[in-house]
Order: C-alpha cells, then sequence, then structure tokens
C-alpha cells in the first residue's frame, strides 16, 4: 500500500490490513479484493487499483474499472453500504471531473441496490465535483 489512499488507509487501520492485502498481490485494475478493517470502525476494505503500478498515472478507464469492481465485490459479500474517495484523482493525477464521471459511469451500471457515499475532504474538489454534477444534470440546483 503507497501513497493516496492506500497509505492513508494503511496509516489509519494498521499494518494488518496491508498485510492480508498482500496476500492478494498482484492485483490487476478491473479486480477488486477484500480485507477486514484493522483498527477503523467498518467490517471490511474493498481494495481496486487505479493505477498499474505505484507512481504510475491513473485514466478515466481505470477508475471505471475499479470503481466498477468494488460495487459487483460489495454486493458478492453482501455489503450494503460502501464509502469510496474520489478514485484516480490526488495521486493517480486526474482531474475531478474525469474521476467522478467514469464513477458514476460505474455506479449507473453497477450500483443498484447499494447506498453509496462519496468522501472528498479537500474544498476546491468537492467544489469542482459539484460544479460537475449540477452542469452535467446529476443534482438540482
Amino acid at each position: 500500500m503507497g501513497g493516496g489512499v492506500a497509505g492513508a488507509i494503511k496509516k489509519r487501520a494498521g499494518e494488518v490490513v496491508e498485510s492480508e492485502a498482500r496476500k492478494h498481490a498482484p492485483v490487476n485494475i478491473g479486480k477488486a479484493i477484500v480485507t477486514g478493517a484493522g483498527k477503523l470502525k467498518c467490517k471490511f476494505i474493498i481494495h481496486t487499483p487505479t493505477v498499474r503500478y505505484p507512481g504510475s498515472p491513473s485514466s478515466p478507464e481505470y477508475v471505471y474499472k475499479a470503481t466498477r469492481a468494488a460495487l459487483v465485490k460489495a454486493k458478492e459479500i453482501g455489503i450494503k453500504s460502501l464509502a469510496f474517495p474520489l478514485m484516480g484523482a490526488g495521486v493517480g493525477g486526474l482531474k475531478p471531473e474525469e474521476s467522478i464521471e467514469s464513477m458514476l459511469r460505474a455506479l449507473h451500471e453497477a450500483g443498484e441496490g447499494l447506498e453509496v457515499y462519496l468522501v472528498i475532504r479537500d474544498p476546491e474538489t468537492y467544489r469542482k465535483v459539484i460544479e460537475y454534477l449540477e452542469s452535467s444534470g446529476w443534482t438540482k440546483k
């Protein structure tokens, strides 16, 4: 588990999550694995890569495949709600608008029956996502 969200998960959840995830490595784009949550207040963590290798760039297609894989995996193991970061943005290098567009495409195809939360901590990124959602008709003004 490197930087970005994976690094934050490792820091908060503890080494046990990384150790468990490494048993499944490597995980290809479009695949997802599940680990316990370590010290986090959730039951599971679904891990799905948005880059080919640490430090490489993401792409809208990688984000779509990763998001879809996570949604399918959630259904497979009976998860009813899950939270996502803005996949592929940040360390992956995508613009927030590129990321959310790909995530919404996957959600539209594979998210039925799930309660999905999008977690965005940076105010500027949040603003860009909201602007994109409003301009593309996903929200009512």
